[in-house]
């Protein structure tokens, strides 16, 4: 109990300079490094003579805290470069669009050079025949250059001279037209007699006598005719016949001028 006052009495006397030294620590703080170099480098750099310029002054006290101060630059921030990953935001494909609008043409361009003829093919075979619906026409003229006398039997009149032959419809190897197209046809037969000889002749349509052409034997040969008009179904023929009977039949003509024609021509095709 004796003891306590005396450790009282030894430490009261260094308490108070130990609260003189700690109080201007707590009011003020403690000094550090960057508040020491800034009371250095601010009155330095806003110092200048009386004598010194005004530019020259603004630019040293600009240039004199960014050159000279070791804190002066500020913390560079790290660049920062976001990155997406595309695949993870790409969507389902989408459905087809519409096709846009056509384009303008171009211009044409300058024709080429004619190339080289080449060789010359073969002749190619002979086609079918084309539907006779296609062909609404039908014509056909035919001479003979030859006399025919009549013979037993009958005998076609058969014709060796070409005037006209519309799609090939006249045989000439035949001496009949064949109708491909039906309709309304007109025909004519103009032959040349024989002298003191009978003529004796009939316009057919297929195994039928249509009309007939005739005349008497005489001592002057004439120029005789005949026309008629038919209407004919496909496929039908007219053809002229000629055939003997009590006397002697013959047409006349020569070498030379054709006396002996056979014409005919569609003049109005059917509707069915």
């Amino acid at each position: 109990m004796r003891l306590r006052p005396t450790v009282t009495m030894e430490t009261r006397p260094l308490r108070l300079p130990l609260a003189l030294l700690i109080l201007p620590l707590l009011v003020i703080g403690a000094p550090t490094d960057e508040s020491g170099t800034q009371d250095m480098t601010n009155p330095l750099s806003g110092c200048r003579r009386c004598c010194d310029s005004l530019d020259a002054s603004g630019s040293a006290a600009e240039a004199g805290p960014s050159a000279n101060g070791p804190h002066s630059m500020p913390y560079r921030m790290p660049e920062v470069r976001p990155y997406i990953n595309i695949t993870i935001l790409k969507g389902d494909k989408g459905d087809q669009g519409e096709p846009g609008i056509p384009g303008k043409w171009g211009k044409e361009g300058p024709p080429g050079e004619r190339g080289a003829q080449g060789p010359k093919g073969s002749k190619g075979q002979m086609g079918a025949s084309g539907d006779p619906c296609k062909h609404q026409y039908a014509a056909f003229s035919v001479g003979r250059k030859k006399a025919l006398h009549s013979s037993e039997g009958y005998q076609a009149l058969i014709f060796d001279t070409v005037f006209v032959n519309l799609y090939s419809h006249f045989d000439m190897f035949k001496g009949k037209f064949y109708c491909y197209v039906a309709g309304l046809y007109f025909f004519s037969l103009n032959v040349h007699t024989w002298n003191f000889k009978e003529t004796y002749m009939h316009v057919m349509r297929n195994d039928q006598e249509e009309v007939i052409l005739y005349a008497q034997p005489s001592d002057r040969s004439i120029m005789q005719s005949q026309s008629l008009m038919l209407e004919l179904r496909e496929n039908d023929e007219v053809w002229v016949r000629l055939y003997k009977r009590e006397r002697d039949n013959a047409i006349y003509s020569d070498d030379v001028d054709i006396y002996i024609t056979f014409s005919g021509y569609l003049i109005k095709p059917s509707l069915e």
